[in-house]
């Protein structure tokens, strides 16, 4: 296979395919240090971008079909340093780059005129991490096993997603999954939107909303969560039948087994403390209510 260094990875590749090892340096971007290795089928590739800036070096990027790249689908706040399928190098070694693009180039080219019965969907599911899935925040965590995305947060979430615990989202419920970082907003986060949800401005902020998992203080997290948002989204575009009308989202079981009447007590003694406002103590307590 050929081989082409640049300054985050090394791209070896033939017709067939194009191997990425990412480089593990403390300088490499949080999102390629978590992928480490990464392989992208030739017919999987819609075009080949070579790019020259003189003395600054020079960009290949490959560009995929559509529906084949899930972290594009997701990664649109992504800092270009962090791209995964985008190389960089010197000038130095601008001629040979430029070569091994051209190679690429007619490689995929050639990929395209064949007849291809993969669609392009399956080609993501080959870009993402096998399920289940499991990352962790400074919240709590996130899991997905193909067929269904459980949220739990830890005691350092807040008062309301403390008391919910956890909640569990169907993938024939999920519309899509947005993906925040840090630094964008005044909170990073992983979010759930379901089919149900009519609009995509919610006035719930992400610290208390059930359908969120925060990342707070580590661009490490900013990336687990990138990866879950295009591993769940891979598996959306994969999924060929969809019901008409989505099931109601549940919250996970709890273990505690609480009834209803302890989990008001216990929503008393957070208001005491001070940990729930008047506000989300009333409207908590009559949730629980509506039970009996």
């Amino acid at each position: 296979m050929d081989e082409l260094r640049g300054k985050a990875a090394t791209w070896s590749f033939d017709e067939e395919k194009v191997v990425i090892q990412y480089d593990s340096r403390w300088r490499t971007p949080a999102l390629l240090k978590v992928l480490a290795r990464c392989e992208v089928p030739v017919p999987a590739i819609a075009a080949v971008d070579f790019a020259s800036a003189g003395k600054k070096g020079w960009q290949l990027r490959l560009r995929l079909r559509e529906r084949a790249d899930p972290y594009a689908a997701v990664g649109a706040l992504l800092d270009e340093k962090g791209q995964p399928f985008l190389l960089t190098g010197g000038p130095d070694t601008e001629l040979v780059a430029e070569y091994h693009a051209d190679q690429l180039r007619l490689a995929a080219d050639a990929a395209q005129r064949e007849d291809d019965p993969r669609p392009a969907e399956e080609y993501a599911l080959g870009l993402v991490p096998p399920v289940p899935l499991y990352i962790q925040t400074s919240e709590g965590t996130a899991m997905f096993d193909g067929e269904t995305v459980r949220l739990e947060w830890s005691d350092e979430a807040g008062s309301r997603k403390r008391q919910k615990r956890r909640m569990a989202y169907a993938l024939r419920d999920i519309r899509r999954v947005d993906w925040v970082p840090q630094g964008s907003s005044d909170e990073g986060y992983l979010r759930i939107v379901t089919l149900e949800e009519d609009t995509d401005v919610k006035s719930v902020k992400p610290r208390k909303d059930f359908a969120c998992l925060l990342t707070e203080g580590s661009a490490k997290q900013d990336a687990w969560t990138l990866v879950m948002a295009a591993t769940v989204t891979a598996h959306l575009w994969a999924t060929a039948d969809r019901p008409d009308k989505p099931a109601q989202l549940t919250a996970a079981p709890d273990t505690r087994s609480q009834t209803v009447y302890d989990q008001i007590r216990e929503l008393g003694r957070l208001h005491t403390e001070g940990l729930l406002t008047d506000e989300e103590f009333a409207s908590k307590k009559a949730e629980l209510l509506d039970r009996l």
